[in-house]
């Protein structure tokens, strides 16, 4: 008996104990399928010896209505079981989704720290309902073989006792060989599943980093690591479907090979006087009721059986203490970490988003980091400038060729340093716009200009030093704050600059509670306002002249927004704001409404008196007060 076994045996007899009454009904039902089995190959035996061959034909049909009797007993028998199996099938699923909750919810209050683990949802959904399924199946299986096999045993008495010396052996043979193959099967389910709950984290924690994965040039390693764990499990599944082989064996020898002894022994058998219509019965014994039964038992135990055994060992276990469970998903891949120009060790640099830093033409060969991130150089940053002059000239943008277009014929013009709210309805393209200004979207027609060229052309191969876009999703990356705050600095930062801008955007009380600059940083532990005030600081210590803030401010209150905006406007350079609040657009120096194929350009006055969306716009903004 194996640990697991052992384990699980007195939880299980108890939970049988607490259902005794549902077994002995599944069991009252189950004698009629002992009946409809002993008398399937009885009536043929009978009906072959008292009426064929002794030429009355009225008994042996007689005889085989009788048969035809226990073929509708064999039915109600399946009714009545049916009906019993919801009582032990369901109280089973609930417990088992109670005690993945709990372990899940143990977990997370012992150790808060410890990232989620992402394989509770495999073991919540798909295992809970492959315990429940297979824990069905096994049930009526060995209910079925045990009366069905009581049923043919029975019968081959009633006939002649010797039969049961070709039956017997045999058939104890199978079982026992078949019980051999038990253990090991269970310990290759056991490895699939183990390879298929690693897998899924793999994979949760690839999606949860793929930001880190794409900045930091990891895009080789992680897919190599994911195709190493899709080949483990296809081993698993090969190794668990050799043993599915061995299976097969046990059922030759526990099914088949009495029939095929039955069939030799015939000519012994008739010298013993034994009748024709015995050996008959004893042959629809074997074929029509055993064997069927044993199939069916050997593919249940073999794959349900052992399947549940490991699913409910998995799904049962004591909740991990800290210290003990595995890293959860959600932190940066194995391998994906990089080092400060000074030689300490950082956590992964991400972009803000990994197409952000990347310039039009950088994805050629080489070692993809050094596309994304521009090392750290001593040449002095350029200096501080009124800001460029974007223009868009009739540009009209759809996302595909059919589509509608989202902004059409668009002409704008944004002076040098001068600062913009743009607002409108959701969808109507104002993330779009911020898209194409950065160079990250391409106009179907009409041109975008930055000091007179193109995105790509104006921004380099280093973008970072020109333009940086925080969209409304920040993105905060596992390291410390001074890395974070760094990032888009090529060249580095001083401390007082550091903490300049952190005075200027709000950052003062987060970089208190955090522990400093180089506190290291856990992104799931912050809020979502937090990660916003991180990257803002990230963008406001950055060289470049053309900020671009995609409701980048969503998450804060509207006195934190004040303050981080009233930085960027007092930041040398051009800003750009997709405006969340009716406050931010009114601190612009103008206001663009986006109104589906029509734009409006103005100062907040100048708007509510003639763009009748900016009216209804500023209407629906209820009015704040800073807290």
């Amino acid at each position: 008996m194996t640990p697991v076994t052992v384990r699980l045996l007195p939880r299980a007899l108890r939970f049988l104990r607490a259902r005794t009454r549902v077994l002995l009904l599944m069991g009252g039902w189950s004698l009629l399928e002992s009946a409809h089995t002993f008398l399937g190959g009885y009536s043929v035996a009978k009906a072959l010896d008292d009426g064929f061959l002794a030429g009355r034909t009225a008994t042996g049909l007689t005889w085989l209505a009788v048969a035809a009797v226990a073929v509708v007993l064999g039915g109600l028998t399946g009714r009545g079981v049916f009906r019993g199996l919801a009582g032990l099938v369901e109280p089973l699923r609930d417990a088992l989704v109670r005690a993945v909750v709990a372990r899940a919810l143990d977990e997370a209050v012992a150790d808060p720290a410890r990232a989620a683990d992402t394989a509770v949802v495999s073991r919540l959904t798909n295992q809970t309902e492959l315990a429940r399924d297979s824990f069905a199946g096994l049930v009526l299986v060995a209910r079925s073989f045990v009366f069905t096999a009581a049923g043919a045993l029975l019968g081959l008495v009633s006939l002649a006792p010797q039969l049961l010396l070709i039956v017997l052996p045999p058939l104890v043979a199978g079982l026992l060989l078949f019980v051999a193959t038990l253990v090991p099967m269970a310990r290759r389910q056991r490895a699939f599943l183990r390879a298929d709950e690693t897998l899924s984290a793999e994979f949760g924690a690839v999606a949860a980093g793929l930001r880190d994965v794409v900045a930091c040039g990891a895009r080789e390693e992680v897919a190599a690591r994911a195709h190493a764990l899709i080949d483990a499990e296809e081993r698993a599944a090969r190794h668990l479907a050799g043993w599915a082989a061995a299976r097969a064996v046990a059922l030759g020898v526990a099914g088949q090979l009495p029939v095929l002894l039955l069939l030799v022994s015939t000519p012994w058998l008739l010298r013993e006087h034994l009748t024709a219509g015995a050996v008959l019965g004893a042959l629809t014994y074997l074929t029509q009721a055993l064997l069927p039964a044993l199939h069916t038992l050997m593919n249940a135990l073999g794959s349900g059986g052992t399947r549940l055994l490991v699913v409910l060992d998995r799904l049962t276990r004591p909740a991990r203490t800290p210290g003990r469970g595995p890293a959860g998903a959600g932190g940066p891949p194995t391998g994906a970490r990089l080092s400060r120009a000074d030689g300490a060790p950082s956590g992964p640099a991400p972009a803000e988003d990994p197409d952000v830093r990347s310039a039009p033409g950088d994805h050629g060969s080489g070692d993809p980091r050094a596309a994304r991130l521009p090392a750290r150089s001593l040449r002095p940053s350029p200096e501080p400038f009124a800001g460029p002059r974007v223009e868009l000239r009739a540009v009209t943008f759809a996302y595909g060729p059919a589509a509608q277009p989202v902004l059409h014929d668009l002409a704008l013009v944004v002076e040098p340093g001068e600062h913009l709210a743009v607002v409108g309805p959701s969808g109507i393209g104002k993330s779009t716009l911020t898209g194409l200004l950065a160079g990250l979207l391409h106009p179907v027609s009409g041109d975008v200009r930055v000091d007179g060229l193109p995105p790509g052309a104006a921004y380099g191969s280093d973008p970072a030093r020109l333009r940086v876009l925080i969209p409304q999703q920040a993105y905060v990356f596992s390291g410390t704050a001074r890395d974070n705050l760094l990032y888009l600095c090529p060249d580095g930062a001083s401390t007082a600059a550091l903490e300049a801008t952190s005075h200027a955007v709000g950052l003062g009380p987060l970089l208190s509670r955090l522990g400093g600059l180089d506190a290291r940083i856990d992104p799931a532990a912050l809020s979502q306002g937090e990660r916003q005030l991180l990257a803002l600081g990230r963008a406001h210590l950055s060289p470049a002249p053309l900020v671009l803030l995609d409701e980048a401010t969503c998450h804060l209150d509207p006195a934190a927004e004040q303050r981080a905006e009233q930085a960027f406007a007092d930041r040398p350079g051009t800003l750009i704001v997709i405006a969340h609040r009716i406050s931010s657009a009114r601190r612009a120096d103008r206001i663009l409404v986006l109104d589906g194929n029509r734009a409006t350009v103005g100062s907040h006055t100048e708007l509510l008196e003639h763009s009748a969306l900016y009216r209804e716009l500023a209407g629906n903004w209820q009015p704040e007060r800073s807290r």
